[in-house]
């Protein structure tokens, strides 16, 4: 099992960001980004605090990659 690095939100929303994601809305510490074919994701803003490893995994996954992938990227 590969070891999952977690991250704070300014670094997972650059990430959204760099596969194609773009920022839609945000609505208190929640920011909604959307790809170009309709998936939508939420990401929570907490600041410098670095997401639980199970959200991490949920938000992973909704961005279409796998935990080599995402670690590959970071």
């Amino acid at each position: 099992m590969t070891k999952l690095k977690l991250l704070p939100y300014a670094n997972l929303a650059r990430l959204a960001e760099s596969v194609g994601f773009k920022w839609v809305r945000q609505r208190g510490s929640h920011n909604t980004f959307r790809s170009a074919d309709g998936r939508i994701i939420v990401i929570p803003d907490h600041g410098r605090e670095v997401m639980v490893r199970s959200l991490l995994r949920k938000i992973i996954r909704d961005l279409g990659l796998t935990i080599e992938e995402y670690n590959r990227l970071v």
